[in-house]
């Protein structure tokens, strides 16, 4: 070993262990020589400050030691680059470590702000417009605890996963993938082959789900205009496919902030219309008769409870958070919890306002679509040009919805098909994704016009999906990146969140297949539901 790394290591030393008198006096001479004054001088006060009065924070500290040793150079790595970062780089690793997924779709380029756009449109979506239907399956008191708990879990989930992100970020390693994390905490077999798949999966049936849901807002405000029009829902589910094959070939996820920023007003507007909306037929003198008793009797309702916790916990679902995080220019410190801030602001003026106000116009007679609820007979309950102007909204919100969900199947493309030593708009790399990027739509709209009941499959991938992802996850990484005390509170929290978590993805699973048997009669390819 040279000197200059020897002395290096005294000086690491100082301040990763309790220094002795032949240390110090090794060290400081070291602060004479003025090419690493500059370096480490302001260091080693700051470390032999955290040394002895915060010891509980040496972990970050004996990492660092431990890769020094290894002769890493953690300070001057190659793995940090400030300059890609703040030129609008894919993250704070070096360009030549990156794949083309992650160069071209994360590029971290964005503000706290865009993150919360971002996250608004991924939790936001119209799949909240069936929370009166999961207060019809568990009554008033469990309908708001249930909705009030997910939201204060996948809130405190979502912080611990950001918190690992920084956690990685601050020791030089920034993790851009949900598979990326799962690579890192809990070994390559479990990203590449359970977290990946998995959320690949997820958001690509999100995709289709979306597709499906935009075609019924296009025939439901077909209907409005024309009431014994002859188009059925797979016409509008190819249309809506066509609008969705232009606007995928956005480059990145960091290009989508000023639509996810429209996603967000469109979101605050069409949930007033629905809540306005409900209010009015509520006292409307057409008023519905309202019975807010749980339909079903004894296995029939736990299994309706079960399937109405899935629900919540899907509509509360996200499943991305280190591609948004990703976005986010360094340094990405507390930029992820102002985001989740402002996404939650949203949440809370949402769900809540949709989910009373439609449960108490409609009681259990909720559907799954609280704005099938303002349609009796094919005679609307609102005046026409109000329940126009509500699809409208709803319709071009879920078009930005599948654009973010889109984000992980787009990594994947360019990441097996462009070069990332090329341009990202060179002709090399614009044909394949171009080709791909289509390709995956015109899949996803072929199977949401075939699938018409993609939501019960939906609800299962839901089920063994969503909440591993965004429940427990989260608490695995956290406890085992930070190792909180085993006597602690916040270790057997997270414990807890887990296991009942799993338990209910569990049964939710089960629920969703029984689901699915009941309903199998109905189903047809290509039905006009």
């Amino acid at each position: 070993m040279n000197l200059n790394l020897t002395l290096k290591l005294n000086i690491l030393n100082l301040y990763c262990s309790k220094p002795t008198g032949v240390d110090l006096l090794i060290s400081l001479s070291v602060l004479h020589n003025p090419s690493y004054r500059p370096q480490f001088c302001s260091n080693i006060f700051g470390r032999l400050f955290t040394h002895t009065f915060y010891p509980q924070n040496r972990s970050h500290i004996n990492h660092t030691h431990r890769r020094w040793k290894m002769g890493t150079a953690v300070l001057d790595s190659p793995k940090l680059s400030p300059e890609h970062g703040e030129k609008g780089g894919a993250a704070t690793v070096g360009p030549k470590e990156l794949d083309a997924g992650a160069l071209f779709v994360l590029k971290s380029r964005g503000t706290w702000l865009h993150c919360g756009y971002h996250l608004t449109t991924a939790i936001v979506a119209p799949a909240l417009l069936s929370l009166p239907f999961a207060f019809a399956l568990l009554g008033w008191a469990g309908g708001v605890l249930s909705l009030a708990l997910a939201g204060l879990v996948t809130f405190y989930s979502y912080n611990l996963l950001s918190l690992v992100l920084e956690h990685h970020a601050a020791l030089g390693k920034r993790q851009l993938r949900f598979r990326d994390m799962a690579h890192d905490v809990l070994g390559p077999g479990w990203g590449r082959y359970f977290v990946g798949p998995l959320q690949l999966g997820i958001c690509y049936g999100a995709v289709i789900a979306c597709t499906l849901l935009g075609g019924q807002s296009l025939k439901y405000i077909y209907l409005v205009a024309r009431p014994n029009g002859s188009m059925e829902l797979y016409h509008f589910v190819v249309i809506f496919g066509g609008l969705t094959l232009v606007m995928a070939q956005m480059p990145s996820f960091h290009s989508l902030r000023h639509i996810n920023l429209i996603s967000l007003l469109l979101c605050l507007a069409y949930c007033a219309c629905t809540t306005a909306g409900a209010i009015y037929v509520g006292y409307s003198k057409n008023a519905p008769p309202r019975d807010y008793s749980i339909t079903g009797v004894g296995i029939n309702t736990v299994f309706g409870a079960f399937n109405a916790f899935s629900i919540i916990a899907t509509t509360y679902g996200n499943g991305i958070i280190p591609e948004i995080q990703a976005t986010i220019a360094p340094p990405v410190t507390g930029k992820m919890f102002k985001g989740l801030l402002v996404c939650y602001a949203v949440v809370i003026s949402t769900f809540f306002s949709v989910a009373i106000s439609g449960y108490w116009a409609f009681g259990n007679q909720s559907q799954q679509s609280v704005l099938s609820n303002f349609m009796v007979n094919n005679h609307p309950l609102l005046p026409k040009w109000f329940l126009l102007m509500t699809n409208v909204f709803t319709l071009v919100q879920v078009s930005a919805v599948v654009l973010v969900y889109m984000q992980p199947t787009n990594v994947v493309i360019e990441r097996a098909f462009a070069d990332p030593k090329k341009d990202q708009f060179s002709v090399r790399n614009v044909v394949p994704r171009l080709i791909f990027r289509s390709l995956s739509i015109v899949l996803a709209t072929t199977l949401a016009a075939m699938l018409p009941f993609f939501g019960d499959i939906m609800a299962l991938f839901g089920a063994f999906g969503c909440i591993p992802l965004d429940f427990i996850l989260p608490m695995v990484f956290y406890n085992l990146t930070f190792k909180p005390s085993r006597k602690g509170l916040v270790y057997w929290g997270n414990t807890i969140i887990a296991v009942l978590s799993t338990v209910l993805a569990l049964v939710g699973a089960v629920a969703s297949v029984r689901q699915i048997i009941l309903d199998a009669k109905t189903y047809r390819l290509f039905a006009n539901m």
